[in-house]
């Protein structure tokens, strides 16, 4: 079995890719400051020691206000090198935050490096992307206003997995280097309910057996409570940053509108109960009435664990909120998925060039490939600039994938074999032995990722290369 990407591997490639260039100076000084460094943070009563991204203000990330460039330096206040990605940013390749395809080195401790671009409006986010350090949090909103007249109150929340356990021994445990101690085997993650194989026959679910589940830092022992505004309207921003689950947004018997998904704006769905796969986001509007309040779950696939955070009117009563259900939640599914339409498509035009990949691996060996190839020895895929370009990723696998492609956002256009004019997207989930057509234009020339953000399939090989030829 090939070995998994450790820091060195990623290194090396940049290495031999071509040496790391040197971004250009800005024109003006960057107008926000961004730092990476340690935090301590409190779990289930203990203390953790995680990664954070902080801006001037201390709070965790960034928001811009509408017509702001993303104008920013980026601080790496750790004693290891690091990268940022700028999920849902679509700048230049030299600009997106990674070091895999060789335009510039990770940042190196106590360095500062200046980032300048345009921001894609809507639900961001950012995370590393070096070694394993998004699984210790190294992860933060990324919100870009829009001045959308929507009269409402913004309450962002971000999804963690998390645990007290070195993420190296979690993806040793998986790739048998250190036992069986990071493997889950599609059981309760923590839970003690039993689990519903009826729904669940034939799937993998859930590589790794986590402590807890955070929203916004916190487990619902000790829930964020947000007190809504007196009309008790509330834009819900949801990010899964969760390094290896997926989720159910569950409201109970609060219906929420979906308006926008990866950012992109969709005709209105509404409904209480929303499939969120790692990496996705959610734009949720909904309503809390005086005196009412919504929990808002997010509730683990396969699993009894659930984590969220509290909406309440003014001077509503909060009550106590388990950190498990009672039965295990279905696996996530393309319900969702199937019911979205795009607010603003794709241009109707040909498609000039056709692209497949088929994503393969299994639990045992801990081995994930694309076109059968792992990371270290990639088939890269090739398009032109300007062409429209259809993709279509084919699940050879009983695990399902949230696909991430660099630099682009892409329609859904099918899924199984049944064509939709689906969600602009930058991560659509392919489900087991299934298919997800996407298609997209190359405006964008230079050297992008794509990959599975399930952390330890990418790690274990599930990564490879779309390059402008």
């Amino acid at each position: 079995m090939p070995d998994p990407m450790t820091r060195r591997t990623f290194l090396g490639t940049a290495a031999a890719i071509g040496a790391a260039t040197c971004l250009p100076a800005l024109a003006t000084p960057p107008s926000r400051r961004l730092i990476v460094g340690r935090r301590t943070i409190e779990v289930l009563g203990k203390s953790a020691e995680v990664y954070g991204v902080t801006g001037g203000n201390g709070r965790a990330g960034l928001l811009l206000e509408p017509g702001e460039r993303f104008s920013v330096a980026m601080q790496n206040a750790l004693d290891e090198p690091t990268t940022v990605h700028w999920h849902g940013m679509t700048p230049t390749p030299e600009l997106d935050g990674i070091a895999e395809t060789g335009y510039v080195a990770p940042l190196g401790a106590g360095e500062v490096r200046n980032f300048d671009f345009v921001p894609r409006p809507g639900t961001h986010w950012m995370h590393s992307h070096h070694g394993l350090q998004e699984q210790s949090l190294l992860t933060a909103p990324l919100i870009v206003r829009e001045a959308d007249g929507l009269d409402a109150q913004e309450v962002t929340l971000l999804l963690n997995d998390f645990s007290f356990r070195n993420p190296a021994e979690i993806l040793a445990g998986l790739t048998g280097q250190g036992g069986m101690a990071g493997m889950d085997h599609g059981s309760m993650g923590g839970g003690t309910a039993p689990m519903d194989h009826s729904a669940m026959a034939g799937m993998d679910l859930n590589d790794v057996e986590y402590d807890a589940f955070l929203a916004n830092d916190r487990t619902l022992d000790d829930p964020e409570v947000i007190r809504t505004e007196r009309h008790g309207r509330v834009r819900l921003r949801i990010i899964n940053g969760a390094s290896a689950t997926a989720f159910w947004i569950d409201l109970g018997a609060r219906d929420a509108t979906v308006f926008a998904v990866d950012g992109n704006r969709v005709q209105p769905v509404t409904g209480s109960r929303f499939p969120l796969a790692q990496a996705q986001r959610l734009d949720l509007l909904l309503e809390v009435p005086a005196g009412a309040v919504v929990p808002v779950f997010a509730r683990r696939e396969g699993d009894v664990a659930r984590t969220g955070i509290i909406l309440a009117a003014p001077g509503a009563q909060i009550e106590k909120y388990a950190g498990a259900s009672e039965a295990a939640e279905a696996p996530v599914d393309m319900s969702l998925e199937q019911r979205l339409i795009a607010a603003t498509p794709l241009g109707a035009r040909p498609v000039d060039h056709q692209l497949m990949v088929m994503l393969g691996g299994a639990m045992a060996p801990y081995t994930w490939t694309l076109n059968e190839r792992t990371w270290q020895q990639r088939q890269r895929l090739e398009v032109k600039p300007g062409q429209r370009v259809a993709l279509e990723f084919m699940n050879h696998s009983m695990m399902a994938h949230p696909m991430h492609l660099h630099g682009h956002h892409f329609q859904v256009t099918g899924i199984n074999g049944t064509r939709i004019a689906g969600a602009m997207r930058d991560t659509v989930l392919v489900p087991p032995m299934g298919s997800v057509s996407v298609a997209f234009d190359a405006d964008n020339p230079g050297r992008w990722l794509y990959h599975c953000h399930n952390l330890y399939h990418m790690m274990a090989g599930m990564m490879s290369e779309l390059v402008y030829v």
